[in-house]
C-alpha cells in the first residue's frame, strides 16, 4: 500500500506541476502577469528533478526549466530584473544538467529572448549562437527560428545593421512555416525597432500594425504595452503626424503596463513620454512622470532601461534647477 500511495502522490505532484506551468505561460501571454509568477513559481515548488523522466512523458520539454524560464520574463516585466535574472540561471542551469537536447534548446530560447528583454545585445549573441548551433545538429526548426530572429536583432544592436534585419527576416520566415502562431507580437516589435533603426518607419509602424491585430484576435497581451509604446516613438518621428496622436499612443502604452502591473513596460512607455515633454519644454511634468516610476524599482539599476531613465531625471532635474 505504501508503494501504491507513493506512486499515487509523484503521479499527483507531477501532474500539479504540468499544470501550473501551463497555467503559468497562458497567464503570461495573455498579460495577466501576478497570477503567472504565482503558478510559475508553485509549478517550480513542486518540481523534482528525480521524477524528470516522467515529467518529460507528460511534455515536450522539461517543465524545471520552463517553469524557471517563464518565471524570469514574468519577473522582469513585473520589475524585478536581477530576480529575473536569477531564474534564467536556474533555468539554465538545470537544463544543462539533464540530457535532453529540447529541454536545453527551450532553455536558451528564453535565455536569448530574456537577454533582448534587458537590451544586452552581447549576451543575446552568445546564447542564440549557442542554440542556432544546436537547432541545427538536432533539427529543431521552431527554436532555430527564434535563434535567428533573436541573434539578428543582437547584430543590428551591434552596428551590422544590414546582416543584423537579413537574419531577423529570415528567422521569421522560418518561424511562419513551422505553423506557429504564438509570439509574433515580440518579433514584429523586434522587427519593428530594426526597420526604424535602418530609417524604414513606415515599413516599421506596418509591422507595428500587424502585431496590434494579433494582440486583438489572440489575446496575446503580454507586449501590448511595448507596441503602442513603438508606434507612438515612430509617429513621432514623422513630421506629418500630429504629435497629439503619438501622444495618445504613448498614453495608451502606459495605460496598459499599469493594468498588467508591468513595471519595466510602464518604465519604458514613461521614459519616451518625458522625452517628448522634455523635447517641448515641459519638464515639470516629464520629471513628475517619470521619477516615481523609477524611484519604485529597488534593484537592476545597471540595466539599460534603468540607466536611460536616470539619466534622463538627471537632466531634468538640472533644468529643473536653472
Amino acid at each position: 500500500m505504501w508503494a501504491v500511495g507513493r506512486v499515487l502522490t509523484v503521479a499527483v505532484a507531477n501532474t500539479l506541476t504540468q499544470a501550473h506551468h501551463a497555467l503559468g505561460i497562458t497567464l503570461l501571454f495573455m498579460g495577466r502577469l501576478t497570477e503567472a509568477s504565482h503558478h510559475l513559481e508553485q509549478g517550480r515548488a513542486l518540481y523534482r528533478p528525480a521524477h524528470h523522466q516522467s515529467h518529460i512523458q507528460l511534455s515536450v520539454y522539461d517543465p524545471g526549466m520552463a517553469c524557471c524560464g517563464f518565471a524570469a520574463l514574468t519577473l522582469w516585466l513585473l520589475g524585478y530584473p536581477e530576480q529575473a535574472v536569477q531564474r534564467t540561471d536556474e533555468s539554465l542551469t538545470h537544463s544543462k544538467a539533464l540530457d535532453h537536447p529540447y529541454t536545453l534548446a527551450a532553455a536558451l530560447c528564453g535565455a536569448a529572448l530574456h537577454a533582448q528583454w534587458r537590451r544586452e545585445p552581447s549576451v543575446a549573441q552568445e546564447q542564440t549562437t549557442a542554440l542556432i548551433t544546436l537547432c541545427h545538429e538536432q533539427g529543431f526548426p521552431y527554436f532555430l527560428a527564434w535563434g535567428m530572429i533573436i541573434r539578428g536583432w543582437a547584430l543590428s544592436a551591434q552596428g551590422q545593421r544590414s546582416e543584423g534585419l537579413a537574419q531577423l527576416r529570415e528567422g521569421l520566415a522560418v518561424y511562419r512555416a513551422t505553423g506557429a502562431a504564438g509570439l509574433f507580437t515580440c518579433w514584429y516589435a523586434i522587427l519593428a525597432e530594426n526597420l526604424g533603426e535602418a530609417n524604414q518607419l513606415h515599413e516599421g509602424l506596418g509591422a507595428l500594425d500587424e502585431a496590434l491585430v494579433m494582440v486583438r484576435t489572440h489575446e496575446e497581451r503580454l507586449w501590448e504595452a511595448e507596441l503602442y509604446r513603438l508606434k507612438g516613438v515612430f509617429l513621432l518621428a514623422q513630421a506629418e503626424v500630429t504629435s497629439s496622436e503619438a501622444e495618445v499612443y504613448l498614453q495608451q502604452a502606459l495605460t496598459i503596463a499599469r493594468r498588467q502591473q508591468a513595471k519595466s513596460l510602464e518604465l519604458r512607455a514613461a521614459t519616451s513620454l518625458a522625452k517628448w515633454w522634455q523635447s517641448q519644454g515641459r519638464r515639470q511634468s516629464a520629471y513628475d512622470l517619470l521619477a516615481p516610476i523609477y524611484d519604485w524599482f529597488t534593484e537592476g539599476f545597471d540595466t539599460a532601461d534603468l540607466i536611460e531613465a536616470k539619466s534622463l531625471l538627471d537632466e531634468l532635474s538640472i533644468a529643473r534647477g536653472a
